[in-house]
């Protein structure tokens, strides 16, 4: 214990040079600025600063990129909250409650809650790296083909029973997302699938077309008849103080607190990110909620989970990326590389040959997420005053943000018919109540989950007995069912306890 403040102590002294603080603070902007345009996100910010690390000392290109990833995560759920458009995967579930805090003029508390809860899911996160990063990258190396596989259909099944009374709606939701997602050529046989002779769709369809599509379009066309009608107003013309009030407070600190570890955990997982962490948060709070009719509908502990969760699961994917030489998501590869081309070979002798560096790293984070939640309220004031545009020029402003964030992941003009397809998928799925959330999250995860599954099939001769091998499995399928089941053994509780006597 005494060693590892010894060695934070160390990595303050070195974080705290002047270069190092400035760099932090433009890292810290660039991220939140980058993590409010759809399609742009931590990966291509980190993509764009790399060239810069060459000339830069290894520790300040480091804390930088760390800064890019962590604002994004502060970031990301801005145009979620004012505009219900994600600006990456791990946003996504800001869309269901923040978005409809802000129609119903509650904007300030959504994005002062957003950045409080992103603040202290970092900050609690960053201290459980300092004392668990060995311990939990080792339990995360028992993490074969057969439990990710296991661990994806269970973060699929508790996302679409979520709610009872939409289990089959979430099901059916599920089923229209992995069939998006096995579209374009398979990777181990090389077939094409569902490509209809379409060149564009042989690399298959990238998940930010489907959720800018999804959320960004289905609203646009969902308030159109509105806008034709000339009866849609703007969101909200006056504007209040940019914090919460003591009430909403108590009702966010239960959920940050729960959904932070959640977070931690899953981020620490290679490939597993912040989408999943998010989802899975929030979906586990509408399950343990008394109230659980509101979610959806403007709750603010819908909000404060997910972000809470996807902070948490930025700083756990660098455990793996520092202990191991493994990353935890695309952003964390980019870093990997960056290391490795500084002549730095990540894994476990990195914190012993080169501890001002990793501890260094450590310390940064600490200021990183103080000075992204100092950056995040104050931009808050501003960004609010989006609701006062009139609708008829603000959806306008949608659509070209859209267009040209769906551009700027692959360059393709192919992406824009794909983009409006799944709008119009959206303004339908909105229009019948179908949830979205399982869709997007089996879009994202389908590839890696066909993957882990041909590598148990191959592992075992094609023998299902592989996916029960192991007691992480096991207690997995348990919690399949338990998420499944919940619901209505909670009604059933509630019910007896009505019942007079």
């Amino acid at each position: 214990m005494t060693e590892t403040f010894k060695y934070l102590m160390l990595g303050f002294v070195q974080v705290l040079q002047p270069l190092n603080i400035i760099w932090l603070i433009i890292g810290s902007v660039l991220g939140t600025v980058l993590g409010m345009l759809p399609g742009i996100g931590p990966t291509t910010g980190i993509a764009l600063m790399l060239p810069l690390t060459f000339v830069m000392d290894p520790l300040t290109a480091l804390l930088t990129m760390c800064a890019i990833y962590y604002g994004a995560m502060f970031g990301g759920s801005r145009s979620s909250i004012l505009l219900n458009i994600p600006g990456d995967g791990a946003a996504i579930a800001a869309c269901f409650d923040g978005y409809p805090m802000a129609k119903s003029g509650k904007a300030e508390s959504a994005l002062a809650i957003s950045a409080i809860a992103s603040f202290f899911g970092g900050l609690i996160a960053t201290i459980a790296f300092v004392f668990l990063a060995l311990p939990v990258s080792q339990f995360a190396l028992r993490f074969r083909p057969p439990e990710y596989f296991v661990l994806m259909v269970f973060a699929l099944i508790v996302t679409a029973a979520s709610s009872k009374g939409d289990l089959f709606k979430g099901l059916l939701s599920i089923v229209f997302g992995l069939m998006f997602a096995t579209v374009g050529i398979e990777l181990q046989s090389g077939v094409e699938r569902m490509t209809f002779g379409i060149a564009e769709l042989q690399s298959g369809i990238d998940f930010i077309v489907v959720i800018v599509g999804v959320f960004g379009l289905g609203e646009v066309f969902t308030n159109l008849e509105s806008l034709n009608r000339q009866s849609l107003k703007p969101i909200q013309t006056k504007f209040k103080k940019i914090w919460i009030t003591m009430e909403e407070w108590k009702r966010s600190i239960g959920p940050i607190l729960r959904a932070t570890p959640v977070g931690f955990l899953v981020g620490v997982l290679p490939g597993a990110g912040g989408t999943i962490a998010s989802l899975m948060a929030y979906n586990n709070e509408k399950q343990i909620s008394k109230e659980p009719d509101k979610f959806g509908k403007g709750a603010i502990e819908g909000l404060a989970a997910p972000e809470a969760a996807n902070n948490a699961a930025s700083v756990g994917a660098l455990i793996p990326m520092m202990t191991m030489g493994i990353p935890g998501s695309g952003t964390t590869a980019i870093m990997l590389g960056a290391l490795i081309m500084m002549g730095l070979q990540p894994g476990p002798l990195l914190f012993t040959q080169h501890p001002a560096l990793v501890w260094g790293v450590i310390a940064s984070m600490f200021l990183g997420n103080i000075v992204c939640a100092i950056v995040n309220i104050p931009m808050a004031s501003l960004l609010v005053r989006v609701l006062a545009i009139k609708p008829t020029i603000l959806y306008p402003l949608v659509l070209v943000m859209a267009f040209m964030g769906v551009y700027t992941v692959n360059f393709s003009t192919g992406d824009f018919v794909l983009m409006i397809m799944f709008g119009v998928i959206g303004y339908f799925m909105k229009k019948y109540k179908v949830p979205t959330g399982p869709m997007i999250l089996a879009v994202i995860v389908g590839p890696m989950m066909e993957q882990s599954f041909s590598q148990s099939m191959k592992m075992t001769s094609s023998c299902n007995n592989i996916f029960f091998s192991s007691y992480i499995c096991i207690g997995l399928w348990i919690l399949t069912v338990l998420s499944i089941a919940y619901p209505y053994i909670a009604t059933g509780i509630k019910k007896l306890r009505t019942i007079d006597i």
